[in-house]
């Protein structure tokens, strides 16, 4: 996500890609500054569905500290080169007062998201849809801990249909500027644990789970970023459709301290010396009587 003035959205993939040794099927791993969890893609793809469901974590938070997390499906984003992304979600934010806030949203990236009518607390099972059909895009978001349901249709011009991804994500703060602007990666609020179930995704009509060998998958871990926290993702369970995201703290970078030159040790007293003694007088001769 990305924060625009007082808005959070999703911000595209920041990360590195190293592949692993060769398995069944091409299988990546990236290191990301804002997401951790699975993406899936293949040449010339055209992904047009997404769904998974998720348990809306509990946030930790310390008062004094600001810190953001959000949780998501979405189509797009995480290929080189992409300019959008067509996503899902809800967050759990902590704020200054040491309070956390939940809420639902979805997201078009590069617009800034969109805060929807679905009440979400911690321990909610959620589960979320994103299709694509043409130009329209669906983003269908169900708390079926509480019954509600919230569905949206709108349009898209160009939708990225390149990759299919479940996320937990550090948001960004993003700035405008006459020209111009820029996003920053926002401090990643203690989670816990995301547990990510159900998911699937459909390319050019076929659907299948994360590890389904019609495509490739990478897992991504998040790292790198602006605080002393990261994101790791389970290995996939057997089937391909389930995995968690586990927030772990990091060690602090120790500071660097400016090197003293060493004092020179203190140059010893020299001895004193003892005072020669004086010769006694010699006793002079007596004159004989």
């Amino acid at each position: 996500m990305k924060r625009r003035v007082s808005i959070l959205a999703a911000a595209l993939a920041i990360f590195s890609v190293a592949a692993s040794p060769a398995a069944a099927r091409p299988l990546d791993s990236a290191v990301s500054s804002n997401w951790a969890g699975y993406s899936v893609s293949a040449p010339n793809a055209s992904f047009t569905d997404v769904k998974a469901s998720w348990v809306q974590p509990t946030a930790t938070c310390t008062a004094g500290t600001q810190s953001y997390s959000s949780f998501w499906i979405g189509l797009g984003g995480s290929i080189l080169g992409s300019q959008g992304l067509e996503q899902t979600g809800t967050s759990s934010d902590c704020q200054a007062d040491g309070e956390a806030t939940t809420y639902a949203w979805y997201e078009i990236i590069p617009a800034p998201p969109v805060i929807v009518p679905l009440v979400v607390s911690p321990g909610d099972a959620i589960s979320g849809e994103v299709s694509v059909a043409g130009t329209t895009a669906t983003f269908t978001l169900d708390d079926t801990t509480t019954g509600q349901t919230y569905t949206t249709q709108q349009t898209v011009a160009t939708p990225d249909l390149t990759s299919a991804e479940w996320i937990a994500e550090a948001p960004a703060q993003c700035h405008t500027f006459h020209g111009g602007g820029g996003c920053t990666v926002l401090p990643l609020a203690n989670f816990g644990v995301v547990q990510f179930s159900a998911a699937s995704t459909t390319l050019n009509g076929y659907t299948g789970t994360i590890s389904d060998p019609t495509w490739s998958y990478t897992t991504i871990s998040l790292g790198g970023g602006p605080d002393t926290s990261a994101a790791t993702p389970s290995d996939l369970s057997t089937d391909g459709t389930s995995f968690s995201v586990s927030w772990t703290a990091t060690a602090a970078a120790p500071e660097h301290t400016k090197a003293t030159a060493k004092p020179k040790p203190k140059a010893k007293p020299k001895p004193k010396k003892k005072p020669k003694p004086k010769p006694k007088p010699k006793p002079k001769p007596s004159k004989a009587t």
